[in-house]
């Protein structure tokens, strides 16, 4: 439902308008208590806030740490699909949160690609068919100096037509 809104979407905006305005109207992520801040026109770089409010906060007054995982968890997937494009399969694998000190103000995360982690993505699943991709992110205060958590996230890549004999062959 939302690949197909974005790609409607996608005749008469940029696909970071898209990605920045599609995540903070969509209800399973407005939940999280996330708010998407950033989108390069690239998709390279995004940057999210999570506000500590009533909402995520937990019995001893800092952020729920479910409220951390569940606002950082679908940005790098999403952010890949959409930079590689129709031809490869990406999926969320595994992800794993490191928890550092509390969190007792609004915290922050910025998740980024480089060009040449891209290329290195294509060529890989040229050569390979399917890899699997591990980023990281830290979640921190506005400096970005006081880090509350790590969030580790393996993300599988395939090339489209290799996914599907692959499924089809199971």
């Amino acid at each position: 439902m939302y690949a197909t809104g974005a790609k409607l979407l996608g005749r008469y905006l940029k696909k970071n308008i898209i990605f920045k305005y599609g995540f903070n109207l969509a209800p399973m992520y407005r939940r999280t208590t996330g708010k998407v801040k950033y989108v390069s026109e690239d998709l390279m770089t995004i940057n999210i806030k999570i506000p500590l409010s009533y909402k995520n906060s937990n019995y001893v007054g800092s952020m729920f740490g479910g409220s951390m995982t569940s606002a950082t968890d679908p940005i790098f997937m999403v952010q890949l699909i959409n930079i590689l494009g129709d031809d490869y399969v990406v999926w969320d694998k595994e992800a794993t949160i490191k928890f550092r000190r509390p969190v007792k103000e609004t915290a922050y995360a910025n998740f980024l690609f480089s060009p040449e982690e891209i290329e290195k993505i294509k060529s890989d699943v040229a050569n390979k068919d399917e890899i699997n991709v591990v980023k990281e992110v830290n979640i921190t205060d506005k400096t970005g100096k006081v880090v509350f958590a790590k969030l580790i996230k393996t993300i599988y890549v395939a090339d489209k037509s290799h996914f599907k004999k692959k499924r089809n062959s199971k």
